[in-house]
């Protein structure tokens, strides 16, 4: 009697177990298939959803954002050196920065460079047929050899 009383406890105990072990497993892969936790889950539907309503309200507030930045009383459009891509530095680097950005600079042809193939990366437009000419002017107006640039000075009044 006693050998079957250990039969049925260890029958019971093996049970257990499995049963513990089966909510276990079962619990680990409720959560990897519960789509709150799954980034496929609910968040791409979702995602999908409001991607559009999304970019539609970052490409309508964009200008207004750019605008906002600058300040006021700045003189954006202070005219650069003259010379052959005057017009076209005017065009390119003036769409997002003040003219006074460009004016303070003192870089290499190297760093010029540098700068306008980053500034083309982040999205300024400069025609490939006119990149060199473009560093060139950069690289002759406002090399480390030319002199410091003095702000305007401005009234307190």
């Amino acid at each position: 009697m006693f050998r079957n009383t250990l039969k049925v406890r260890n029958n019971v105990r093996s049970q257990v177990r499995t049963q513990v072990e089966e909510r276990r497993f079962s619990a680990a892969s409720s959560i990897i298939d519960n789509v709150g936790f799954s980034p496929c889950g609910r968040i791409l539907p979702l995602a999908k959803t409001f991607a559009p309503l999304a970019l539609l309200i970052l490409a309508t507030s964009s200008p207004f954002s750019l605008q906002a930045q600058k300040p006021a009383g700045a003189n954006v459009t202070a005219d650069l050196p003259a010379g052959p891509m005057q017009a076209k530095a005017t065009t390119a680097c003036l769409e997002c920065h003040e003219a006074r950005i460009i004016l303070q600079q003192r870089l290499s042809k190297a760093a010029w460079t540098k700068e306008v193939d980053k500034m083309t990366k982040w999205g300024a437009v400069v025609d490939p047929a006119d990149r060199d000419a473009l560093i060139d002017y950069l690289g002759t107006n406002f090399s480390p050899d030319k002199p410091a640039y003095e702000p305007q000075r401005t009234s307190g009044k």
